[in-house]
């Protein structure tokens, strides 16, 4: 038995992606996002889990593509930051890069390695921007042994309203930015969204890169009302087991900082989790975890390595007993959309940061 642990659903994520998939009429190149490992659910577990379900993976550095590349033989893109001594690497990997900017132009181009020209439409990150656009389409012709396979972007502002203003800025934007593109490589494909804007814009695009709907959790809170019904399943339970089982005095301090103190005689257990584990130190006093089906507060501060939790309600619970910190257990929930409302941040924070030195397994 593993004293903590990520366990890890496989029957969820093909569930999610076959959802997703007939959202779109199953006419897309599904891309399954997996950088941050596999935003925290662990590379490998996701991999397997549905690697015949999806047309290929998107990470973002020559690390995870190093990770990735033996668990499969599928579309490796890795569209963040590669030095350039490392691009001969990815290529030697069977990566696909992104391109934004000209000095890497012949390095690509010496290297082999296909590339997805990025396109700046009002996001302000990485990509050529609009208007340099012209200069730098003439700057690539002078490469034509490097293979352009598409060109693509990201949306700024679609998870978290329903004001669509500047997604539809963003993909008239793109769109003329595309069409330029084209007229010099024709047949070239695109790709515009996420998760997010698969529920939501998506048109015209031939590749989609699915992160958090995998995943089973939605962009953000109105999107999971808006889709409900969608039914995605989070495929993440994150388990641990008591340590110990005490019964505290009244006016008796718990934890660093003495933070907090007993108002009467109080039954706790040790959680042997904490901050290095991706437990985070906000949810001192305010975070809630599950034993035997039952809410049991966090009380104290939140230590690198452990924290206490009121077991008054469960009277019965004896040390090793499984201890939930997110998922569910006997039809009782913390979903990483909870956490991250005590946070005050969002659910992909609260499942990347996961240690990557908990064990995870695969599970039905």
């Amino acid at each position: 038995m593993n004293l903590s642990e990520i366990q890890v659903s496989a029957g969820a994520l093909r569930h999610n992606v076959a959802l997703l998939r007939r959202h779109t009429g199953d006419r897309k190149t599904f891309i399954a996002v997996v950088k941050g490992n596999a935003y925290g659910h662990g590379l490998e577990s996701v991999v397997s889990a549905i690697e015949t379900e999806v047309d290929g993976f998107q990470v973002d550095d020559l690390d995870e593509l190093r990770v990735l590349r033996p668990l499969t033989r599928k579309r490796i893109l890795v569209l963040g930051y590669v030095p350039r001594d490392s691009i001969v690497e990815v290529a030697e990997l069977g990566g696909e890069l992104a391109l934004y900017d000209t000095d890497r132009l012949a390095l690509l181009a010496a290297a082999g390695v296909p590339v997805h020209l990025k396109v700046d439409a009002l996001l302000g990150r990485q990509g050529v921007l609009p208007e340099d656009l012209d200069g730098f389409l003439t700057a690539l012709r002078a490469h034509p042994e490097l293979r352009v396979l598409s060109a693509y972007g990201h949306f700024a502002n679609i998870e978290d309203t329903t004001d669509l203003v500047h997604a539809e800025e963003q993909i008239a934007t793109f769109e003329d930015a595309f069409a330029k593109i084209a007229s010099q490589y024709p047949g070239i494909g695109r790709h515009l969204s996420a998760t997010s804007g698969l529920l939501t814009v998506e048109r015209s695009n031939d590749l989609v890169r699915i992160g958090i709907g995998t995943y089973g959790m939605y962009p953000s809170v109105s999107l999971d009302r808006r889709y409900a019904e969608m039914r995605l399943r989070p495929a993440l339970r994150w388990v641990s087991h008591l340590a110990q089982v005490k019964t505290l005095p009244a006016r008796h301090p718990i934890g660093y900082g003495l933070t907090y103190v007993t108002s009467r005689e109080t039954r706790i257990g040790i959680v042997p989790q904490g901050y290095s584990d991706g437990y985070d130190r906000g949810l001192s006093n305010v975070g809630e975890v599950l034993v035997q089906g039952r809410r049991c507060s966090v009380l104290g501060r939140v230590a690198m390595n452990m924290f206490a939790a009121d077991l008054t309600e469960v009277p019965s619970a004896k040390a090793e007993d499984e201890v939930v910190l997110l998922g569910e257990q006997a039809g009782e929930r913390i979903t990483a959309e909870e956490i991250a409302s005590r946070l005050g941040t969002i659910n992909y924070e609260v499942t990347t940061r996961l240690s990557a030195l908990l064990p995870r397994r695969l599970v039905p």
